[in-house]
């Protein structure tokens, strides 16, 4: 659990999305990466969760095109869903 408060805010809102799917999917997202993000990372995620949460799903599933704004390493890491952790 992180304590800065920009962190925090951000932590809440990437776990609090309105379907458990997409709460393990942005959430745990975060969860697994956020501690080596610098401001870019930051700035991408806090962009990301902006947008419409079946969107971000698919996107990250690959069923539809990542817009060039999301494309990048941190994309590539969220299709892998291999930081998705049900039963939390």
């Amino acid at each position: 659990m992180t304590t800065d408060p920009r962190l925090k805010r951000i932590q809440f809102r990437a776990w609090h999305r309105g379907t458990r799917e997409a709460d393990y999917m942005i959430g745990g997202f975060f969860d697994r990466y956020h501690a080596g993000w610098g401001e870019a990372e930051l700035a991408w995620f806090e962009a990301l969760i902006e947008e419409d949460d079946v969107d971000v799903m698919a996107w990250a599933l690959g069923t539809l095109d990542v817009p060039l704004a999301y494309r990048g390493a941190q994309m590539e890491l969220m299709q892998l869903l291999d930081y998705v952790e049900i039963g939390r």
